[in-house]
């Protein structure tokens, strides 16, 4: 059968505030994908009853997935009502399916008899509620895929007979779950494989390659939201304050920790003196003559600069401007001396009129922006160091026998053909960086599974997120699927989405002991430049910004309506246009770059937004007319 689609909802008040909390729910998903089936939604909600029936029912209205598995909430606690929300949605219980996972649980402990779970359909899709406890969680899941059980009830409820299942039992297969036969001709590094490979066999001949992709082509609505769930975020970690922590996410709130100003200081250039000092001629001192800690003697004024404190017994400041110098001469020390005629005055800032202690100052999950606010924020309360998420390493490479690097170039066999320059890491690697990214920089690699492996085996080590361009395609050499999924044991998320340019855009993972999590993700984007930049932008930004913390309305870049300078082609994919946009006095208004096919870079030279235009209806325009409107991204500075 078919790989099964799964929802995973963690049901946790904790979790859903802190999702670093949440634990069975990455365990559940990384067991499902072991399995060989998709994990393709995930969400965490709070004990809220009204909310998890909601989510249920939508995800098996909209035929989502085929099995939802809920964690959490099944006990006895005030707050578990995971039971009373789900059951009045069940048409068809499952008390089998719930001896089973009671059975289990109680083999290992008798407290399983205080969990209340709850297991069957609504509509074409298969509940189960388990505990919320990651070895509970375990346990349940291996009962449920022992013999092919969960398959066989997956089988049914779609519609099948369960012949499969019946005949792979009775020929032995499925006893041990676990056990596979693979043969690997091209490399010796062997992983567990997912029982649903889609890719072409590279072992097998040119000729037996696919014709059409096997990768269903999902929308790109489909697509974001699939990365945005399978994504979790990178831990915290303490980084000292300075201009390096432009672009990370604070992971605390920041409180002030005493006032500011601790004590009264001067908000302009001018002279400390009492509120009671008559207008009249006065003796000027300064810090170099007069102690701070001392009281201002009677009939002399203070020195001050802004910012300074006052000295002890003065109450307020008169601006420089308005006094008036009648004479100077020479102390006793021999340093200048001055006298002033002044005014009564204030200019006094007093402790706590800029921060009192206590105050929020920052909150956990704002952004660190290279604007200077936050980081001088931190440093005026005084923070040396504060808590922030870890920002993702991001490895790159480009695949192809066909692709020359610039700055070193090694020349291809003489065969008339010189090659091309490899444009893609380059210009990833400019966006990256400009962005504050640190880059794994993995060079071009040969259209050769060892060298795929050995590079991907590099980035896995490295960075937190892989990014590829080439190779992604219907071409024999095109190897990066088939090594995800038989060389590494991946899943391949998405391998083709209806926009253009970018296509074949896929989005997998890679089970890994080294990192954060059990897995880290890999994007491999098309070859063709433009594509590449353009679906680095739409897919790419929101995963590093889910990777690094970033408030969830704020993982896509921003859009703008746009007013368009030229008429614009529409197709039955969305397509994104390059553009230039530019502020007026009308408005923003966005002019093409020109030609806008996939391999022309030069479309994203200059541009700072893409015009998101929509499909073509039939019986609808073939395009937009310049004066219409449009949503546009925008990827770089607005002009004006």
């Amino acid at each position: 059968m078919s790989a099964i689609k799964v929802g995973v909802i963690t049901v946790s008040d904790t979790a859903s505030v802190d999702a670093a909390a949440d634990r069975s729910g990455p365990t559940i998903q990384e067991i499902v994908r072991q399995r060989g089936h998709g994990c393709v939604r995930s969400t965490i909600l709070p004990d809220d009853e009204q909310q998890i029936r909601e989510t249920v029912k939508n995800w098996c209205k909209e035929n989502a997935v085929d099995w939802i598995i809920s964690t959490g909430g099944t006990g006895f606690g005030v707050r578990d009502r995971t039971p009373e929300a789900i059951g009045p949605l069940l048409e068809r219980e499952a008390p089998g399916i719930v001896h089973l996972l009671l059975a289990e649980s109680l083999k290992h402990t008798p407290l399983a008899a205080l969990s209340r779970p709850v297991a069957g359909t609504v509509g074409n899709t298969l509940v189960v509620t388990l505990p919320g406890s990651v070895k509970a969680v375990k346990e349940n899941l291996e009962a449920l895929f022992a013999n092919g059980f969960v398959e066989h009830a997956i089988d049914l409820i779609r519609g099948g007979t369960g012949k499969q299942v019946h005949a792979a039992m009775g020929s032995g297969h499925g006893r041990d779950p676990h056990h596979h036969h693979h043969h690997h001709h091209h490399h010796d590094h062997h992983m567990p494989q997912p029982r649903s490979i889609l890719s072409h066999d590279p072992s097998l001949p040119v000729y037996a390659r696919h014709r059409v992709s096997p990768y269903p082509q999902i929308s790109l609505e489909d697509a974001l939201k699939m990365i945005v769930n399978e994504i979790q975020p990178l831990g915290v970690v303490s980084l000292p304050v300075t201009p390096a922590l432009a672009g990370h996410i604070l992971g605390e709130d920041v409180y002030a920790p005493q006032n500011v100003p601790s004590s009264k200081t001067t908000s302009v250039d001018g002279y400390a003196l009492r509120s009671s000092d008559l207008p009249g001629t006065y003796k000027v001192l300064a810090s170099r003559t007069h102690a701070l800690a001392d009281v201002l003697p009677e009939g002399s004024i203070f020195r001050i600069n802004t910012g300074g404190p006052l000295p002890a017994g003065t109450d307020t400041v008169i601006m420089v401007e308005d006094t008036e110098l009648l004479s100077t001469a020479k102390d006793a020390n021999g340093q200048d001396a001055e006298e002033k005629e002044v005014p009564p005055g204030d200019n006094v800032r007093e402790p706590g009129s800029d921060v009192h202690k206590g105050d929020l100052m920052l909150q956990r999950g704002e952004v660190l922006t290279s604007l200077g606010g936050e980081v001088g924020t931190l440093t005026f309360v005084g923070r040396k160091e504060v808590k922030v998420h870890r920002k993702p390493v991001v490895a790159i490479l480009s695949t192809g026998n066909e692709l020359l690097d610039l700055q070193s170039p090694i020349p291809l066999p003489s065969d008339g053909w010189g090659g091309i320059w490899d444009t893609n890491r380059p210009s990833l690697r400019a966006a990256l960086e400009g962005m504050g990214y640190n880059v794994v920089d993995l060079g071009i690699v040969a259209d050769d599974i060892d060298a795929h492996v050995k590079a991907i085996k590099q980035g896995l080590e490295s960075a937190d997120l892989l990014l590829t361009t080439g190779g992604t395609s219907m071409g024999a050499s095109d190897l990066l699927k088939p090594v995800v999924e038989r060389q590494f044991g991946g899943t391949i998320h998405f391998g083709r989405v209806s926009m253009k340019p970018g296509k074949p855009t896929t989005f997998a993972s890679i089970p890994t002991t080294q990192g954060e999590h059990a897995r880290k993700f890999m994007f491999a984007l098309p070859g063709n430049p433009a594509s590449a930049l353009v679906t680095f932008y739409v897919f790419v930004i929101p995963a590093l910004r889910k990777l690094g913390g970033w408030p969830g309305e704020r993982y896509h870049l921003p859009r703008v309506r746009v007013k368009l300078g030229d008429a614009m082609q529409l197709d039955s994919r969305v397509e994104f246009h390059r553009v230039i946009v530019k502020a007026g006095e009308g408005g923003l208004r966005a002019t093409s770059t020109g030609g806008q096919r996939s391999s022309r870079v030069a479309s994203l030279s200059g541009a700072n937004g893409l015009v998101q235009l929509p499909t073509k209806r039939e019986g609808g325009p073939d395009r937009l007319e310049a004066g219409s409107y449009a949503d546009a991204v925008v990827i770089g500075e607005l002009q004006m």
